[in-house]
């Protein structure tokens, strides 16, 4: 993956080094306007000595403070070639190489973030000239306006940023062995407020959202992703085939997304499948969406289209869009808060996303008492350490009453 500096012959030492424009001095010189070091390190394969040129030093110091770093680490052994690939064409080998390994979902987003927040601003870098400072100074500069039409970013889009170059700075340095540390550990990203997640309805508004959600044909989703936590591509990825009404339960085993227009199932976030147990009521919503889906299909007859058994399908029973769901959710808040016909409810919904269903669902469990652990293996998270990440805040209300409660169990 590395590419080497190209080195000619130094005129003074016989040595392969930059043509020089003045004299070699404890191993410094300049060259045109730039300053370059040598010193000898041992072949790995040979043990031969050999030398190793290394410029584009803007002052002599800076020249002799890496000649001396590097003279340290050549003699632990800890030496790394100096290598002219930017940060860009790195990162582009970086991307195909694990193309294989990364989730298309997840692949897409991280080419997204590289071509739009990471390649502009210090595509054009030397990889091994990269410091703490040059991705600090990333952060900042695209949370001052490397949004779209220079928009400023938000902390989380920034996180993202720091969690790719994360990954692949690491590999330059485990894997690829150009680089002698991370620097991208070492940076400081911007501070970030605690946020809690999106709008969190109380129960009174789910049943209100619920009860106008019923009179559309895709009523039964709404109400799963509510009742389980379910993400969207989980839940429209599933087949009846792991539906088991008499169980009283569902099994998550992958997710759907649409990547450059075309269709894509695969695993779950975390890889894994899961068992959600539904109440009473969800498996009567189930038992008449299967009617309702039925009916569908005797209309269709040679027309239907649905032989994978989704749960979740079109009038002819094509597999249901994302997006259609999602636009959905604020085409029925708008049916609430301003009904065609009747009077205006007193109380409108507050705006909310679909995955905000989800979020109601873990924060109505948690304030219930619900264990954390038992939280986490409905919403599909990996360790409850994420679970109590997220919604800290509602853990925290939970904990303000645990004295009062220990007080009146003592009888106090």
């Amino acid at each position: 993956m590395s590419k080497t500096l190209v080195a000619t012959p130094d005129p003074e030492s016989g040595k392969k080094g930059p043509k020089s424009s003045s004299k070699l001095r404890d191993g410094v010189m300049k060259r045109g306007t730039t300053w370059y070091y040598v010193i000898r390190v041992k072949d790995r394969e040979t043990g031969e000595s050999k030398p190793k040129w290394v410029g584009g030093f803007a002052t002599e110091d800076d020249a002799k403070a890496a000649r001396d770093e590097a003279r340290v680490k050549a003699r632990r052994g800890e030496y790394v070639d100096r290598n002219v690939i930017t940060v860009g064409e790195y990162l582009d080998e970086w991307i195909e190489a694990h193309a294989v390994e990364i989730k298309p979902k997840t692949l897409k987003d991280y080419r997204d973030i590289i071509n739009r927040y990471v390649k502009p601003h210090i595509g054009g870098q030397k990889l091994q000239a990269v410091r703490p400072a040059t991705i600090t100074k990333l952060y900042r500069d695209l949370m001052a306006g490397g949004g779209k039409n220079g928009r400023k970013l938000s902390a989380r889009t920034i996180d993202y940023v720091h969690a790719v170059l994360r990954k692949a700075f690491r590999d330059a340095v485990e894997i690829d062995q150009v680089l002698p540390s991370n620097p991208v550990e070492r940076a400081k990203r911007p501070r970030r407020t605690p946020t809690e997640p999106g709008t969190v309805w109380n129960p009174e508004q789910l049943r209100a959202f619920l009860a106008i959600a019923r009179r559309h044909r895709l009523f039964a989703f709404f109400h799963l992703a509510a009742y389980t936590g379910a993400r969207r591509g989980e839940l429209l990825n599933l087949r009846w085939s792991s539906v088991d009404l008499e169980a009283c339960e569902i099994t998550i085993t992958g997710s759907v997304a649409f990547i450059d227009g075309e269709r894509i199932e695969g695993t779950t976030k975390t890889g894994r499948s899961r068992v959600v147990s539904i109440d009473a009521g969800t498996v009567a919503v189930l038992k008449e969406h299967r009617r309702k889906q039925a009916a569908d299909k005797l209309l269709a007859g040679k027309e239907w289209r649905g032989s994978n058994g989704h749960v979740f399908t079109t009038g002819w029973g094509d597999p249901i869009h994302p997006d259609t769901v999602s636009s959905l959710m604020p085409t029925l808040i708008k049916s609430h808060n301003a009904p065609k016909d009747g009077p205006k409810p007193v109380e409108p919904l507050p705006r909310a996303r679909l995955h905000d269903l989800r979020h109601i669902h873990a924060t109505t469990l948690l304030l219930a008492g619900v264990p954390v652990h038992v939280v986490a293996a409905r919403l599909g998270h990996v360790d409850p350490s994420i679970t109590l990440r997220v919604y800290a805040h509602v853990i925290r209300a939970a904990e303000a009453s645990a004295a009062e409660i220990f007080a009146k169990a003592m009888g106090e």
